[in-house]
């Protein structure tokens, strides 16, 4: 159900896969050569007492638990669209900042639990674990929700719930991640919303970004998938259009069968005695409705170069919200 970034797997996401190769590479290195765990231990004690700034370092980006390394690594892969879409530097600057700001929240929240319930936080959970969670900020405000199926006729699957059952699985893997997730949604809403200009005052520079384009990403990018029209060679607007309405078609095939299934289940009769059976008009008078106009939304996607039935169907998967309809239609 990771629907939400398409097929390509991590074409156009080096730094995506250079986390997901460094960070997981290096936590199943740490659990052959046991001894040199004690240098990624994420000590709070040894920060504020002993000034071991190399422990809030090391201890802020090497998982020390294979799980935890594990789970990390699945929403790594699939918040790859945010790099797709915004491009890496940025990307690098949102995991930076929020990096910065949940160590910072990290302190204040254990102090905070010191005082309410006398108890110190030591230690916490190893690994990139708060700019992970703060990443589900613009998931959920940016990523619309397309429904896929339903358990027991009440409970609604969405191309979203398996990411929200693995980032659960990483929440409950620990008894102080609780603390993590909700230092890393602070610093991801902070961030995201841009309060007081943060996303001009914390950014990767041009320079580093210039030495990780022309360094890093030749190693970790990936290769074109086949299939895909390269730009600039020959590849015009109207077939990438149509790749991307392929893959929205695909996604949007089984919330349509679901909605028609719904419709065409007989309804019980109304009331005690079933009026409409009786009287003919009261059930032909829903028929003589005039036909529903389409939101005015469907126009302006229109415009953008997207064909009605693609405009209507996002928008239809967005509840007719105009910049998710967007979004949703260039991302595919």
């Amino acid at each position: 159900m990771f629907t939400t970034t398409g097929s390509r797997g991590l074409y156009k996401a080096p730094l995506s896969k250079g986390l997901l190769l460094v960070l997981s590479g290096l936590t199943v290195m740490l659990a052959l050569l046991p001894q040199y765990q004690e240098l990624f231990v994420y000590d709070l004690q040894a920060v504020t007492q002993h000034h071991r700034l190399w422990s809030l370092l090391f201890g802020r980006l090497v998982c020390l638990d294979v799980k935890d390394s594990f789970c990390s690594a699945l929403l790594i892969y699939n918040f790859r669209i945010f790099e797709r879409r915004f491009g890496s530097r940025k990307f690098a600057s949102f995991l930076l900042a929020t990096w910065c700001l949940s160590a910072l929240t990290d302190f204040l929240l254990a102090r905070a639990f010191r005082s309410l319930f006398d108890y110190e936080v030591e230690e916490l959970p190893a690994g990139l674990l708060a700019p992970v969670f703060a990443l589900f900020v613009p998931f959920y405000r940016l990523i619309p929700r397309v429904p896929v199926t339903q358990v027991l006729g009440q409970i609604h699957i969405t191309n979203k719930s398996l990411v929200y059952i693995v980032g659960l699985q990483l929440l409950t893997s620990s008894p102080f991640m609780w603390l993590l997730a909700l230092s890393g949604l602070i610093a991801g809403g902070l961030y995201h919303s841009n309060v007081l200009w943060m996303q001009k005052l914390i950014f990767v520079p041009a320079c580093v970004s210039f030495i990780g384009r022309n360094i890093l990403e030749p190693i970790f990018s990936s290769a074109q998938p086949s299939g895909e029209a390269p730009l600039g060679m020959g590849a015009t607007l109207d077939i990438q259009r149509q790749q991307r309405m392929d893959v929205l078609d695909q996604q949007l095939l089984l919330a349509q069968y679901n909605e028609s299934t719904r419709n065409n289940r007989p309804q019980p009769p109304s009331g005690l005695f079933g009026w409409t059976r009786l009287f003919s008009t009261l059930r032909q008078r829903g028929q003589n409705r005039p036909p529903v106009q389409p939101p005015p939304q469907v126009a302006l996607l229109v415009e953008m170069g997207f064909s009605r039935s693609d405009a209507l169907e996002a928008l239809r998967a967005s509840n007719n919200d105009i910049n998710a309809a967007t979004n949703f239609l260039l991302q595919h």
